[in-house]
């Protein structure tokens, strides 16, 4: 996965301006999640109802993780 190195760079962005995004058909739900696009392929994640919170992720670590969503691994039935 990311490196502390790419982590860091990650976090040091500044984010203020960038375009986040709703999955299709939620954006104007009160509780959703949203992400946005960072340079270097990494991409931010945040809660709409708490937007000051944001995790951020190396563009390994999002293909993984969109790969297992993919696969069924975050399937709690």
């Amino acid at each position: 996965m990311g490196t502390q190195q790419e982590k860091d760079e990650l976090y040091a962005l500044d984010i203020s301006d960038v375009e986040w995004l709703s999955p299709p058909g939620t954006e104007n739900a009160t509780e959703r999640v949203e992400i946005a696009y960072l340079p270097g392929g990494g991409v931010a994640m945040r809660s709409s109802m708490d937007p000051d919170t944001v995790l951020r992720y190396t563009e390994a670590e999002w293909r993984a993780f969109v790969l297992g969503a993919r696969d069924g691994e975050f399937d709690l039935t």
